[in-house]
Formats: structure tokens, sequence, C-alpha cells
């Protein structure tokens, strides 16, 4: 079967050209069916309907606070800190069986329950960690990875300058939310980086999804064909190439050319 014919990669497709209607989870499950080919996506959705099903959730007055200190102060999902590199927390099935994640994969979680009891939350990609917030406030911010830790602006700019140095500039664009898109795309990052240093597999596959992802940014193709022809797949590469080429104008065009060119010099 061809790699763009695989059920989950279909499965992506389908979910990815929704754009802003997407769900969340079904992409980011599709993510993981290609770690675990043959894995039952609906089926691992239904636990997050399970997890969502428990009375607590569904009291009056519940809200994203109480959401919050349900799944993570009290332990219910941890943030991995001492196997933050694991590439188990990028993938769904895994941080729901594992109950372990990253920032990014805990918040799925959150905002996955949230919707189904009526709490609606966005992403928030601050550089260097990802956070969780109310719809309905611009100043509620939770941190899934750190025991779902309610923040203001203020305790975001601390955290940020904590990870990216006291001198950093912060700019309260940090905190704009994020769509469905972009954590997808962030979650395929981080899977692809990871995957790189460590020269596994993951790296071809998470390359190939980002570049289906409609309207990726030019540079972003150039990253994921670098991965492809790194990791061998010289005609994906350049192929990946000469589309972006054909789209860009002359002078652009001619140099990605020649990249593609070279990828495909190196197949022969």
């Amino acid at each position: 079967m061809d790699w763009d014919a695989a059920p989950a990669t279909l499965r992506f497709i389908e979910e990815i050209a929704l754009g802003d209607s997407m769900r969340l989870d079904v992409a980011a499950m599709a993510i993981a069916a290609h770690a675990y080919p043959g894995l039952d996506i609906d089926a691992e959705i239904e636990i997050l309907d399970r997890i969502a099903s428990h009375p607590m959730l569904h009291a009056d007055g519940f809200d994203a606070l109480g959401l919050a200190q349900y799944l993570f102060a009290s332990g219910e999902f941890i943030g991995n800190s001492a196997g933050y590199d694991d590439p188990r927390n990028s993938f769904l099935n895994d941080v729901l069986s594992r109950r372990l994640g990253i920032p990014i994969s805990l918040a799925v979680v959150m905002m996955e329950i949230g919707r189904r009891v009526g709490i609606t939350l966005v992403g928030i990609g601050m550089p260097g960690h990802f956070l969780v917030r109310e719809a309905r406030s611009a100043e509620r911010f939770f941190d899934p990875f750190n025991g779902g830790k309610q923040l203001d602006e203020d305790d975001c700019r601390e955290h940020f300058q904590a990870i990216a140095g006291f001198d950093a500039p912060w700019h309260p664009a940090f905190l704009t939310p994020v769509g469905p898109r972009e954590i997808i795309l962030r979650m395929l990052t981080n899977i692809q980086q990871g995957a790189m240093r460590r020269r596994m597999p993951e790296a071809i596959w998470s390359a190939r999804l980002r570049l289906l992802i409609p309207g990726l940014a030019a540079q972003e193709i150039r990253q994921s064909a670098d991965v492809l022809g790194g990791f061998g797949r010289h005609i994906e590469a350049a192929r990946a190439l000469e589309e972006l080429a054909a789209v860009l104008p002359d002078d652009e065009a001619a140099l990605i050319t020649i990249e593609s060119n070279g990828w495909r010099a190196q197949a022969n």
C-alpha cells in the first residue's frame, strides 16, 4: 500500500482539511497511529469519553479551574519532567495509557476533556512552553505540565523568562491563542525534532505529515524536505521542493530548484 493511502494517513488528511473545525483528538490520534500501525483511533478516543463521563465533571458550577485540578493537581495526569524526551509523551494513546506527557500533549487532553463537558479552552503556544486558557477569559491561564497551576499574564512572563533567559524580550502576543492546525503542526515538529536527535524513523513520517498540512510556510517545507533527504528519501525531498518552487517567485524558485536538483542527484 502506498504511504499516502495508509488508513491513518487518510484519517489525518480528512481532519486537517477541516481547518479550524478539525477534531483535535482525532488528528492527534491519527498522528499516534503512525507510530502504532493498526491503532484503533476511535477506540482510543473513547478513553477521553470515559474520562469526561465522571459525574464530578458535570456538577453545577464546574469550571476550568476545577478541570485543571481534577486532571493535573490530583496527579491523574503528570508532566513527565524525568523523561521529557521520551517520544511516547507526544503520542496521545500513550499519554492516555501512561498518564504522562509534555506540555502540548497534556494541553490537548485538557482541551478535549473540556470540550466534552462544555468548557471551551484554547491553546496558548507560548515559546518554549504550551499553556491552556479559558476561551471566555483573557486573564486565566493553566499549566497542565505543572500540576494544572492557574497563571496570570505576569506568571506566564516569568515562566517564559525562566526558560528563555531573564533578558529575553517578552511580547504579549506570546499569549495569543493558536488554532488546531498550529497545535498539530507543533506536535509534529516536536516528534520530528526528537526523532532526528535519535535518528529514529519517526522523523520520516512526521516530516511527511507536516508536508500534508495546507498552507505550510516555505521554510517549514524546506525543513521537512531536508529531513526526508537526510534519511535517504531523496526523491521525496526533491518532489516537495519542486512543488514549493512551482508557487514561488522566479528568483526564489531558482534557489529551491537548485536544492531539489541536489537531492535528485543523490538518488542516482
